[in-house]
């Protein structure tokens, strides 16, 4: 999947870290053209720079990156726009039909008398196992290896499909039953804050984006990652590559006070 358009506003930049170069889309070059954008809010932000890296005069055009700024008249927008995240986050039980559906596509190309070896994900997709857990053993020092292996055991057929998929389909990894929970790995583990690929023997970089099927998916909009809550088939049609369809979304703020009291987590 191409990783950038047309750069019709000319915004595409070089920087160079540590000998190595680095090409990315500039907003404050892009402003040059669209206006001043220094008080749209940073998710919009990074909405914007999304724009500007896919624009290619079909699923993104200039008039779309404009609609964006123009949010900053009124605050709100009816316009619609194609946002492509970085990756895809899922749990097990959006994750696993997502497999069966690469495993027929297979089989379908193979009727076909074609490669089966070419369906893959378009997107990284990171698939966390923790939508199974049950706490059937508690209050001891061997209760986590308990559950662990119970859950094993429930689920073993399934666990045994997904880590199939793991070693058979490129852009997608796995993480293992009792590693944690879905929104604590992608914050942890998962977000890289920024991404890097490689297009036309240059390397790009950009903001990490995604979509997860993960109701705590924008827990991660604390790391400045902009995360957005999808269901399965959004989340799936992300993987192959597709466009996420939406309006131009609201962006409240809020001031928090005080200090956090003990014991408190991000969760709460």
């Amino acid at each position: 999947m191409s990783l950038s358009g047309q750069d019709t506003l000319k915004c595409r930049r070089t920087l160079t870290v540590g000998g190595k170069s680095y090409d990315y889309f500039s907003l404050p070059d892009a402003a040059k053209a669209l206006g001043d954008i220094s008080k749209l809010p940073f998710s919009l932000k990074v909405l914007l720079e999304n724009l500007l890296r896919y624009e290619d005069g079909r699923t993104v055009t200039v008039d779309d990156v404009k609609a964006l700024v123009g949010w900053l008249q009124t605050k709100k927008s009816d316009a619609e726009i194609a946002y492509r995240p970085a990756r895809v986050l899922m749990q097990d039980f959006t994750g696993v039909p997502a497999v069966v559906d690469l495993a027929a596509m297979r089989d379908a190309i193979k009727a076909l008398g074609g490669n089966p070896q070419r369906i893959n994900p378009l997107s990284p997709v990171d698939l966390v196992i923790d939508h199974s857990v049950m706490v059937d053993n508690y209050g001891s020092a061997s209760a986590l290896q308990k559950n662990i292996d119970i859950e094993f055991e429930r689920n073993g057929e399934r666990y045994q499909f997904l880590r199939w998929g793991q070693m058979g389909f490129d852009n997608f990894r796995v993480v293992p039953p009792g590693t944690g929970i879905c929104h604590q790995v992608n914050v942890e583990y998962l977000a890289q804050v920024v991404w890097t690929g490689e297009e036309n023997g240059k390397t790009l970089a950009y903001p990490d984006t995604l979509v997860g099927t993960d109701s705590h998916t924008t827990m991660v909009n604390g790391l400045a990652v902009l995360g957005w809550g999808v269901g399965g088939i959004e989340a799936e049609a992300a993987m192959l590559g597709q466009p996420t369809p939406m309006l131009i979304p609201e962006v409240v703020g809020f001031k928090l006070t005080g200090k956090i009291p003990a014991g408190c987590t991000a969760t709460d």
